[in-house]
């Protein structure tokens, strides 16, 4: 856009040369013709200078701003080479402390090693120990038998009695230094034995499921199945888990179990929702498996792979569990509530919780025993009344479970206060998985006494399929098609 000082030079230079030219014609006689002429010459001369005064004023202010840029050139070159002497700076820095952080591990690696020695050398003199203990219980177990053989020398001669006297005294006092020795390397032996029959029935696939369901009140429908994890050493002895997850933690193998138990529950719930849609699964997992990264990963990796299924597959934890989390094991639990995951709590031995917190982190179960429910001292110990408790899970998402119902004056009670879900003998026992494809005929025999009672010993290994429970209505019809008999 030409600017108004532009416009003004112009006017004036025009106004310039017509007064010259009008001065020439009217003072000087000239003729019109030339005066023009003097007149446009006098423009032209006039644009001339104009334009190149303005070239030269242009020349000067753009040499002005090349210097400014060129010094605004060295100036940045002058922090560019600033930046990289603190970078040369921080490489250095971090190049030193890699190298001292790789000493450090070299000499980490060089403890542990050494640490791993001085343990084979332990456990080496541990076993030398154990073999001098067992030694001397032998011994001692000798010593008794061979005091007749004193005997008949203290008849026959008068001096033996002094040398039995004599010999008496420490044969009495061999066996209590040894006896307590004795007792412990039997527990410590049977804890072994304990540990190997675990580790032989999982690798032989003897750890069976057995199903309880869980039903709606006052329905009676069944709505979910827990599943209970069963253990059969060589002889086809039951093993209940209570018996042996303490000896499985202790010997690191609870976290093959979990995957086991993760497995055989997946399959079960495969087949359930091809008939039910609606039913769901509690499988229980360890403390020790949600805590070890180890064991969690290879169980994630697993949940990862069945994710679909998240919404019917609850994952059950015991209550002292989740007021003992640590950072591992509150992260563990995150990640398997990012994956659709959700949590019940069961082994409850008190009514005080924390809704929000327990909804916060996926908790959307909580079982709690009748008797417990029901004990009219809970009134006083806990925040909140029993009959409240329903009301005040239920604004947070959370059902309330009540378990082990072994009588109908229990279910009346529960139903006045609002729990909505039911689990015991009452409806039904755990029930053993029976191998698909049994006949019919076995569904319609008669359960055994010890059956009834949740003992059954007829345990299959594959393609699970469920026991109906013999109160429960709604899902008769599913159960006859994937239960065998109890």
């Amino acid at each position: 856009m030409i600017r108004i000082s532009t416009i003004f030079i112009a006017i004036c230079m025009v106004l310039v040369a017509a007064s010259l030219g009008l001065v020439l014609y009217s003072v000087a006689g000239i003729s019109g013709t030339e005066s023009a002429i003097v007149a446009l010459t006098a423009l032209t001369f006039l644009i001339f200078y104009n334009a190149v005064s303005m070239r030269l004023r242009d020349r000067s202010d753009v040499g002005g701003q090349i210097a400014d840029l060129s010094r605004g050139t060295a100036d940045l070159a002058h922090q560019v080479a600033e930046f990289g002497r603190r970078l040369a700076a921080v490489e250095g820095r971090v190049v030193s402390a890699n190298s001292a952080s790789a000493d450090r591990l070299q000499a980490v690696v060089g403890e542990i090693n050494e640490l791993g020695n001085l343990v084979k050398q332990l456990a080496t003199s541990v076993a030398s120990h154990e073999d001098m203990l067992a030694t001397a219980a032998t011994a001692t177990a000798i010593a008794p038998s061979s005091k007749p053989a004193v005997e008949p020398e203290s008849e026959s001669s008068p001096s033996a009695p002094t040398a039995a006297a004599q010999m008496a005294p420490p044969v009495m006092a061999v066996p209590p230094a040894a006896s307590a020795p004795g007792e412990a390397i039997a527990i410590s032996r049977s804890q072994t034995q304990l540990v190997t029959a675990i580790k032989n029935a999982i690798d032989g696939n003897r750890l069976d499921i057995y199903l309880q369901p869980m039903v709606t009140l006052p329905q009676r429908k069944v709505r979910y199945y827990e599943a209970v994890t069963r253990l059969r050493d060589e002889r086809d002895q039951i093993v209940a888990a209570d018996d042996f997850i303490g000896a499985a933690e202790a010997g690191g193998l609870i976290g093959r179990i979990d995957h086991t138990v993760m497995l055989r529950c997946v399959q079960v719930l495969r087949r359930l929702m091809v008939r039910n849609k609606d039913v769901g699964v509690f499988c229980n997992v360890s403390a020790a498996t949600l805590g070890n990264t180890v064991n969690f990963t290879q169980c994630l990796d697993f949940l990862e792979a069945n994710r679909a299924l998240a919404p019917s597959f609850v994952l059950e934890f015991k209550q002292s569990t989740f007021r003992n989390l640590g950072p591992t094991e509150s992260e563990h639990l995150a990640a398997l509530s990012q994956r659709g995951y959700r949590f019940s709590i069961d082994h409850v031995s008190d009514l005080r919780f924390e809704p929000r917190e327990l909804a916060d982190r996926g908790v959307r179960f909580i079982k709690v025993p009748a008797a417990l429910l029901l004990d009219p001292r809970q009134s006083s110990t806990s925040d909140i009344h029993p009959s409240d408790l329903s009301d005040l899970l239920g604004r947070y998402g959370i059902d309330l479970i009540a378990e082990k119902i072994e009588g109908e004056r229990a279910v009346v009670d529960l139903l006045d206060y609002d729990v909505r879900f039911g689990q015991g003998f009452l409806f039904a026992p755990p029930r053993p998985l029976r191998p698909e494809g049994a006949s019919a005929t076995a569904g319609a025999s008669p359960p055994k006494p010890q059956e009834a009672n949740g003992a059954s010993t007829s345990i299959p290994q594959n393609n699970p399929t469920i026991d109906p429970p013999p109160r429960a209505t709604g899902n008769a019809a599913l159960a006859r098609r994937v239960v065998g008999p109890g």
